[in-house]
Order: structure tokens, then sequence, then C-alpha cells
């Protein structure tokens, strides 16, 4: 073996792992994941199985997944889970999920929670209160339509309805990347979060691109060598950009201001470029790369 994976995207610890691994790691014992799914609106997905422990990420509703073990810790059952979307591997409660059994097909998602956040309703009617809300890239089955007090609904597999407007078809992607980010300005900075709740710097990158069709690394430094190419220099910048320091990524919103998610404003915000150059040199964290994505952007 003279790689080690990185347990982070790959399912393996000393007791077990998954069974695709076999012949690249070393584990007592080998086993198949069972499919499932995220069934409420923003799973968290811990570093080890505790609400205390690191957060990594978030899985969104209807976010197909794999669980590889169950433990029980202080009277709660947890799942360790691999996601099938960028394949993280963590710890979540396991009230979270739903397992998936037999024709998977027959569960597939049509639609796609396309705003921040929409409202989950127990059926068609504003004026009954929402049981949930999901965030932008939760993923939907539309079963019907529905219409009352001229909002037109969805109705969800499994009961509730949402506004129709809110989600788009499975197999649509926004024109521009850039300007779904934008749609996250001033959402609180949460490292490991995904949502309208909460967003970090690289789930900003990741979750934008992938409503826009574009596959996208969860953490920064695999951003940084996956997505795009890589260009020199930052004299000739345009909208949809990326520029990285360690352990952080920014959207360019043109060519001179930068868009992301950071702990500096506690919030996704949009400031000159060289106010955020500025503050990283002062840390002796110097630009280490740009890189661009072809098309899907408008011009600024």
């Amino acid at each position: 073996m003279t790689e080690t994976l990185n347990p982070r995207l790959n399912a393996y610890r000393s007791d077990l792992a998954d069974l695709r691994l076999k012949g690249q790691v070393e584990a007592e014992h080998f086993i198949e994941g069972q499919p499932g799914v995220v069934s409420v609106p923003l799973a968290p997905i811990h570093r080890a199985p505790a609400h205390d422990a690191a957060l990594d990420t978030e899985a969104l509703f209807g976010e197909r997944l794999l669980v590889f073990d169950e433990t029980v810790v202080d009277g709660e059952a947890w799942a360790w889970v691999q996601l099938d979307e960028d394949g993280y591997v963590g710890y979540t409660p396991f009230a979270a999920l739903k397992r998936l059994g037999g024709n998977g097909e027959a569960n597939m998602p049509t639609h796609r929670i396309s705003v921040p956040r929409t409202l989950l309703f127990p059926e068609p009617d504003i004026k009954r209160p929402p049981v949930a809300d999901l965030p932008m890239g939760a993923l939907v089955k539309a079963v019907g339509e529905a219409e009352d007090h001229n909002a037109r609904y969805h109705l969800l597999d499994g009961g509730g309805a949402i506004v129709k407007q809110h989600a788009e078809a499975f197999d649509t992607d926004a024109d521009d990347f850039v300007s779904v980010a934008e749609r996250f300005l001033e959402t609180p900075y949460l490292w490991g979060g995904k949502s309208a709740l909460g967003i970090d710097c690289s789930a900003l990158v990741q979750l934008s691109c992938q409503m826009a069709g574009i596959d996208a690394p969860r953490d920064s430094s695999d951003q940084v060598r996956e997505l795009g190419t890589r260009i020199a220099g930052i004299e000739a910048l345009q909208r949809g950009d990326l520029l990285f320091w360690p352990g952080h990524v920014g959207i360019m919103m043109d060519g001179q201001r930068l868009l992301h998610a950071n702990a500096y404003h506690m919030m996704t915000a949009v400031e000159p470029l060289a106010e955020t150059l500025e503050r990283f040199d002062k840390k002796g964290a110097a630009l280490s790369a740009v890189r661009r994505i072809p098309g899907k952007r408008k011009e600024g």
C-alpha cells in the first residue's frame, strides 16, 4: 500500500471498511454499504458520533448515501455513512435517515429546491403552519400539483407540499453559478455548514457550482486541484474566477470584487479584492492559486 487514502472521502476504520476498498486499506471486516436517504432538512455529518464533535459538512434533504455501521451513544443511534454526491464520510443521527430498499429508481427525485429556503407545508394551504423548511439543493419527488390562494404547489411523495416556483426540474441547471452564490449574501458563516442557515467558504462554491451543473468537491483543498483550470496572476480576473488561500476560497464577482463566506465578516460578504489580499498578507497567508471554470457565468 503506497498511498494513504483520505478517510474523509473513503469509508474505513481499523475495525470496518467499505468492501470496495478491500486490498487498499487494512480493516478487521469489510462490508457493502446499505443505501439510504436523508429524511430531514439538514443532516449534520460529524467527525465522531457526538453532537459536540467537529461538523465536517451537512447532507441535504433527499441526498443519497451509504450506511456502513450503526452505533448507540448515550442512548442515541448514530449511523456511519458516506454521501453519494461528494463522497464525504462521517457520523449522523440515525433518525435523520431513511433506509432505501427494493426499487431505488421508484424513489428517484424529480425536482430540486432552487431558492435559499422554502417552506414545506402539510398540505397546499398557506394558512397551515409549515412542518419544515428545505434548503437549496434539497431533492424531492413531486407526484402532483395543486393551487391555493393564487399559489401553485408541488405535492410531494410521502406527503406535504412546496411552492412550485421554489423548485426546478432535477435536470435543470442555473446559467450562472456566481448568481447562485450571490443569493447567500449575509448568510451566517458556519464551519461545515451548507445552507442559508449557515455556510462555509467551500460549501458556497460547491453548492453554487452544483446548482449550475458543475461537479465540485466539498473541500477547498480538493477544489484547488479539481475545479477549472489554473491561470497565472490576478491582472485579468473575470467573474466566476476562484481565488484560493490556504484553507480558504472565494469567487470573483467581477475583476475587482470578491464574494466569499468568511470568518472575518462571519457571513457571506462582498468586498474589494485588494482588502482581502491585504488582510491575508498580514497573516502571512499569500494567495496560492487562481482557477477559472469555463462557461456557466454571465458577464458582471
